[in-house]
Parts: structure tokens; sequence; C-alpha cells
């Protein structure tokens, strides 16, 4: 519920603006399941942390990105065709993302791991070429940014607490990212929606997958405020 709590202020705005809103207008709220795909980086990391050639010694491969992703979003739809809206998708759990050596694991402690938890944001532009009571066509299209953050974690074992799991903060990488995504939204009951929706993020400079773009697909269920 925290990690939910963070992004609700991107979702406030929305409401505030309601009241502006013609007849036309509507506001959704959502929260979605899905994943977020990325491949592997074609270089490997090495005891120092730093980019090496995969296959060279000391060097371990990282993953592809394979998240099970949760998000929330909210939208608002000043006219039957045109609004804006906001979307936060994170990882609920986290990835490992490389075994470091033991050359810099320290005594009684036999293996550290680095973990990585991706989130994604974005704040968006959408256009529904089709609309109608039943369903419609969303296109979106903006602005946002991601953020990766790395855990070490591992088991410590000693003589005093035996062994021990641990995990701990290590550090967090920020990126620009430019989002476009494509869904429809189809009403089984009034108001309450599901929506099938594919999402691409270009996030500049991801040097910890294989290439800058992230695809996701998410199942996002609703609730619409209002509209006509």
């Amino acid at each position: 519920m925290r990690r939910i709590s963070r992004y609700l202020p991107l979702f406030v705005l929305p409401l505030v603006c309601l009241q502006f809103a013609n007849a036309q207008s509507g506001v959704d709220f959502g929260i979605g399941f899905g994943g977020a795909f990325a491949p592997a980086a074609k270089t490997g990391i090495d005891p120092n942390l730093l980019s090496c050639t995969i296959g060279s010694s000391g060097c371990s491969t990282t993953p592809a990105l394979k998240n099970f992703m949760i998000g929330i979003n909210g939208d608002l739809m000043l006219w039957k065709h045109l609004g804006i809206g906001a979307e936060a998708n994170f990882a609920p759990g986290k990835q490992d993302y490389v075994l470091l050596q033991e050359q810099v694991v320290s005594a009684g402690i036999p293996s550290i791991k680095l973990q990585d938890r991706i989130t994604l944001y974005d704040f968006n532009a959408i256009l529904a070429p089709i609309s109608s009571k039943k369903a419609l066509l969303k296109l979106e299209g903006g602005i946002g940014g991601a953020n990766i953050k790395f855990y070490e974690s591992g088991t410590s074992t000693t003589a005093i607490t035996g062994s021990q799991n641990f995990s701990q903060y290590f550090g967090s990488s920020n990126h620009f990212q430019v989002h476009g995504g494509a869904g429809v939204q189809i009403y089984f009951k009034e108001h309450f929606f599901i929506r099938p929706q594919f999402d691409i993020h270009y996030v500049h400079n991801l040097s910890q997958f294989g290439r800058n773009s992230i695809m996701s697909g998410t199942v996002w269920l609703g609730y619409t405020f209002g509209g006509a």
C-alpha cells in the first residue's frame, strides 16, 4: 500500500478538473495487472560492477526484463474523444539481477546478489476515435520516467546469529521515457469496465537491459464516474 500511495497525487488532478469538464466528460480510475519485457544486455557485470564482455573471467550475465507489474491509472475525458491521464506501473517483487563474485564477498557471507525492481510512470494525452456507451478505443501518448531500484541480498552465517537472510537498498537509476499505448475499453456493467492495453516505453539510456524500449501488456479493471 505504501508503494501505491506514493503515486496517488498523480490522479488527484482529474478529480479537481472534473468540475470544468462539459456534459460529455468522465473520469476513469483503474487498477491493472500485466507484465513488462525487454531483452538482456549484451554485456555482463564484473565484480567491480563494471561492464564486461560475456565469457571473460569474472563476468556475470544479467537477465532479461520479465516482470509481473501492478498499475494504477486515472483518465479525465474532457470531451467525448479527447482527454488527459496518468498512470504508474510497478513490480511488486524483486528480480535477481546479478550474482556478485566471491572476490567481493565479505567474510561470513557466502554469496551476495543484486536484485532489481522497476517502476514506470507517465502523463498522457488521450484520443478516443471510436466511442460508444459499450466500448471505446483509447490511444494515448505522453512522457514520464522509469526508475530502477537495486538491492543487495544474500545469506549471512555466523556463530552468534546462525544463518540469516538479508536485503538492503543499494542504489537507483532514473531515466526519462516516452510512452505510447492502445487499448479497447469494454463496459461489462454500467460504469464498470475492462481494458486490455498494449504499451511501448522508450526509455533513454536504459543500459541495464538490451534495448531502450520496454514492451508491456496490461489488463485494466476500473470504474467511470460521469460520462454522457
